[in-house]
């Protein structure tokens, strides 16, 4: 809410040659087969896998109208517009060396690129970004697609999709610019390439003919993946969690230790390491390692704490559920069945890591859940084999279309409605403040509310004087900061903190804490305006 100051005051499919597992074959029915190649037709080649994904994934991005976390902003699309515009806010995270500035450089270069072609308008300034990050969402399901279709099979990869592109938290943060976002690109994308290589020297991979001239080698293919990981610890230090499992698993059955370790891991972290650690110095003005600070406050001092914790078993009784949802009892049959061990070590791994840590969110575990839908896509591929041999009555729906109109039926309501309505006021008051500010309306903006509820710069894009209640941690343990002040006895502190309320042109406060500071807004000539 905004006050303006008046103008006058089942059987599984066969693994094709999965990792540890023996290759088969089995004669499919005619119908199976049928429907198999119909699929195929649509979605078989990869370039209509990327298509598909990218089409989508512009639509997802355009309906995600709603406020998730504060990350998305204040930590990648605020810093990139003080990069390209001069104006921005840093959080304290800034000032302390624990963020690197190579995710929010993307936004700036995105940003520098609309304002060259006179296409910074509030519209752009808040769409752009999240239709860039559906480019690299899309990316992902193609690595998904392919990542699956390496460790199972085609049919399988087309169900993994399926389930990737329905699952309602997917489609809810997966477009969003959080660094999380797109550390699970890179992700999947860099497992896909650590088990090329892992295939490529056990001599299982097999690839279409037309493909076979552009085939990497198992070291190729480990120092691409090995690239990629790097790059995701870059952007996301904790990243390190997935790829220290990953790495370990192999190194133990490595022949050539030390040419992995001395020609192979060692360069490319260090590389990497140096060349991001270049860019932070650069950008910082001063000597800093970004990821050292990062694991110093996050891990051996649980600074993240400060933003509440969670029991330990949270991640597993309640967060990772919810994320997965009505997929959940799929995912966990096909973990079961398919006994592709490997991967679902690594998810209960990076599950129960970051159980160990206080502090808890859904996002930071966003990176293993595509890998879950890759087993409940084996199990549903599963299911047409059933569906194939005709073993449900005529007339009747077979287990698998239950299965899918089960899944349609309990995500994608839920995916629009926290997409387009859950949160979705602190999004709208501040589109709606640029384009006041735009028209000239707006002289100065207090936000009377817990910090970081807003978009800020980025999505006003207008430089004019705004003030946030502050919620920088303090070095003194029960010290309260300003939003907590503020929540305890609002009359008080704004009486006490701001005097008469006369140097702002407007103030956004949630419409529970209006009432609290109702006369003083009225004392001071401020008027209720319904934009959201």
């Amino acid at each position: 809410m905004s006050h303006r100051r008046r103008s006058n005051a089942a059987g599984p499919p066969p693994p094709e040659g999965g990792c540890g597992g023996a290759t088969t074959a089995a004669a499919s029915s005619p119908s199976e087969g049928k429907e198999k190649r119909n699929l195929s037709w649509v979605l078989g080649s990869d370039r209509r896998v990327l298509a598909l994904a990218l089409a989508f994934r512009a639509v997802n991005a355009l309906l995600v109208r709603t406020y998730f976390n504060p990350d998305e902003h204040w930590q990648c699309l605020e810093v990139a517009h003080r990069i390209a515009f001069g104006y921005g806010h840093l959080t304290w995270e800034w000032k302390r060396g624990l963020r690197s500035y190579l995710h929010p450089l993307i936004f700036a270069v995105l940003y520098k690129i609309l304002a060259l072609l006179h296409l910074d308008t509030p519209y752009f300034m808040v769409m752009a970004p999240r239709l860039l990050q559906s480019v690299f969402a899309s990316v992902g399901d193609l690595y998904l697609y392919k990542f699956s279709k390496l460790i199972f099979n085609n049919h399988v990869a087309l169900w993994t999709l399926f389930s990737q592109l329905v699952n309602w938290f997917m489609f809810f943060c997966i477009t969003r610019t959080l660094s999380n976002s797109l550390e699970t690109v890179l992700t999947v994308s860099g497992l896909y390439y650590w088990f090329v290589a892992i295939k490529s020297s056990k001599g299982t991979l097999v690839v279409p003919k037309q493909q076979a001239a552009s085939k990497q080698s198992p070291s190729s293919s480990r120092k691409t993946a090995l690239v990629i990981a790097a790059l995701a610890c870059a952007i996301r230090p904790t990243s390190a969690i997935t790829w220290l499992y990953v790495g370990l698993l192999d190194f133990i059955q490595m022949k050539s230790k030390s040419h992995f370790i001395f020609l192979e891991v060692i360069p490319i972290g260090v590389i990497v390491l140096a060349l991001t650690t270049f860019l932070d110095c650069w950008m910082y003005g001063s000597q800093v390692i970004v990821p050292l600070n990062f694991l110093k406050f996050n891990l051996f001092s649980s600074g993240g704490d400060y933003y509440g914790t969670h029991v330990f078993h949270w991640y597993f009784s309640q967060g990772f559920p919810s994320m997965i949802w009505t997929f959940l009892p799929f995912s966990i049959s096909g973990i079961i069945k398919s006994q592709e061990w490997r991967l679902s070590g690594l998810i209960a791994w990076v599950l129960g890591v970051y159980s160990i840590l206080g502090h808890k969110e859904f996002r930071f575990v966003l990176p293993v859940l595509p890998l879950m839908f890759m087993f409940s896509g084996y199990i549903l591929a599963a299911m047409t084999r059933f569906n194939g041999k005709g073993l449900h009555e005529k007339g009747h729906l077979s287990r698998l279309q239950l299965s899918v109109i089960l899944l349609i039926l309990t995500n994608v309501p839920m995916a629009l409605y926290m997409s387009l309505f859950h949160q979705r006021g602190t999004e709208d008051v501040m589109f709606y403040m640029s384009q006041e500010a735009q028209d000239g309306r707006v002289n100065s903006v207090l936000f009377l509310m817990p910090c970081h509820s807003t978009p800020y710069y980025s999505t006003l894009h207008y430089n004019l004087p705004m003030r946030f209640l502050d919620c920088t941690p303090s070095e003194n343990k029960g010290t309260l900061d300003e939003s907590d002040r503020f929540l305890m006895n609002p009359p008080d502190f704004v009486g006490e903190v701001f005097g008469n309320l006369s140097s702002f042109s407007h103030i956004v406060l949630f419409e529970s804490e209006e009432r609290h500071v109702l006369q003083l807004l009225l004392h001071n000539s401020f008027k209720e305006v319904n934009c959201c």
